[in-house]
């Protein structure tokens, strides 16, 4: 009888060391290899990654950097006011049209307060492009501020004019005494809005 309990007792004992350490190591050993097939997947879609990073400034590096700087220039990363303004005063300097009275939001956009949910300016916000709004008044002849839209209007950066006002330089008091250059030249007030790509 005591021959038939040592092979009960050894299988028992081999029972309880399968409970008791081989199994939980098993489970061990799979949540390890679990991980490692995510790791792996991981690193596949990093490699991924960089294969398409590669591609991507491979195509970048091949453009012509002229047209890059013309790509810069219509649509830059920045607000640029500085240079925008500049832009528009070379613009309108042939034409004897020098700028004047000008205002703009000294505030960066990117930094300003949050509008209420829901209203059109947190719309605008959440587009991949900022807007910049700015005043300025300039003086000229019809002639010269026609040619001063169109020039602007082919100029690279973009621009939008939201409202142009005119009035007329001739003497109020004394009509006669104004000549035909001076009663021909009008002062225009432009309000133009004009974009940046956010990064």
């Amino acid at each position: 009888m005591f021959k038939f309990a040592v092979p009960t007792i050894l299988i028992g004992l081999a029972i309880a060391g399968f409970f008791m350490f081989t199994n939980p190591l098993y489970g061990d050993i799979t949540k390890l290899r679990d991980q490692s097939v995510s790791f792996n997947e991981a690193l596949d879609n990093s490699k991924s990654l960089e294969a398409e990073r590669d591609k991507l400034t491979e195509k970048y590096n091949s453009i012509d950097p002229n047209s890059l700087a013309k790509l810069q220039k219509l649509l830059p990363d920045s607000v640029d006011n500085i240079r925008l303004i500049l832009e528009i005063e070379g613009v309108a300097s042939p034409y004897g049209m020098v700028l004047k009275d000008v205002k703009y939001d000294t505030t960066t956009p990117a930094t300003t307060a949050t509008p209420a949910a829901g209203s059109a300016a947190v719309k605008m916000n959440s587009t991949d492009y900022g807007t910049w709004n700015l005043e300025f008044s300039s003086k000229g002849t019809y002639s010269n501020f026609l040619n001063f839209l169109k020039d602007l209007e082919k100029n690279l950066r973009i621009v939008d004019i939201s409202s142009i006002d005119f009035s007329s330089n001739a003497e109020a008091v004394n009509p006669a005494s104004s000549n035909s250059s001076s009663s021909d030249t009008y002062t225009y007030s432009f309000k133009i809005k004009t974009y940046w790509l956010k990064n």
